[in-house]
């Protein structure tokens, strides 16, 4: 009798998964990345800490995980530069107020500047989370509705960084699309284009 190759032993829970990502991020809101540990997400989520690793090879991991179940962004095309660029901002700000992001997005940068092994991780995913903004304005430059010379990270900086900055500096969580608007507009002008 031959044995059949593949995995043994129990599936994986996706419950215990689930409980796993949630407690991360609960502890991460409540506790800071200092104090965030796996012996505490385990008996939070009520699993062993062998179930976490069977999962995830580090605390960094776990951590990009838990960020990770956040909804991507589309960079769908609405017909033109600002209102595709007002969409995936409206996209981002609805992401941020109906998740923990907003509590615990900061936590993770200030923890990011301390921890290389944790910087490896956050910067693809970061990236990652960058390349809807960067897709709309890449459309733009290829319509000619941009100068061709554009740096994209920076046109990225200049869309999201007045949103992240009323955001989780200012605590303006309820902009809404006339602010948004005008935010993009003034992106877009500073780019180089024409609105």
């Amino acid at each position: 009798m031959t044995r059949q190759a593949g995995k043994v032993g129990r599936p994986r829970s996706e419950g215990a998964e689930r409980a796993i990502l949630d407690a991360t991020l609960q502890l991460l809101a409540s506790e800071g990345y200092a104090g965030f540990t796996l012996d505490k997400v385990a008996a939070l989520a009520r699993v062993s800490k062998a179930t976490i690793y069977r999962r995830w090879p580090s605390k960094e991991h776990l951590v990009i995980a838990a960020f990770d179940r956040s909804p991507p962004l589309t960079p769908d095309d609405k017909g033109g530069l600002v209102d595709d660029l007002i969409h995936v901002v409206l996209q981002f700000i609805n992401v941020v107020k109906t998740t923990p992001l907003l509590t615990v997005l900061p936590v993770l940068v200030s923890a990011r500047s301390q921890n290389p092994a944790l910087a490896e991780i956050f910067n693809p995913w970061l990236d990652q989370r960058r390349a809807p903004v960067k897709q709309i304005v890449e459309r733009a430059v290829a319509r000619g509705d941009l100068p061709k010379a554009l740096d994209l990270d920076m046109a990225e900086d200049m869309v999201m960084g007045p949103v992240i900055l009323r955001l989780f500096f200012y605590g303006q969580a309820d902009l809404g699309r006339v602010a948004v608007r005008e935010l993009v507009i003034q992106a877009v002008r500073g780019m180089g284009g024409e609105v």
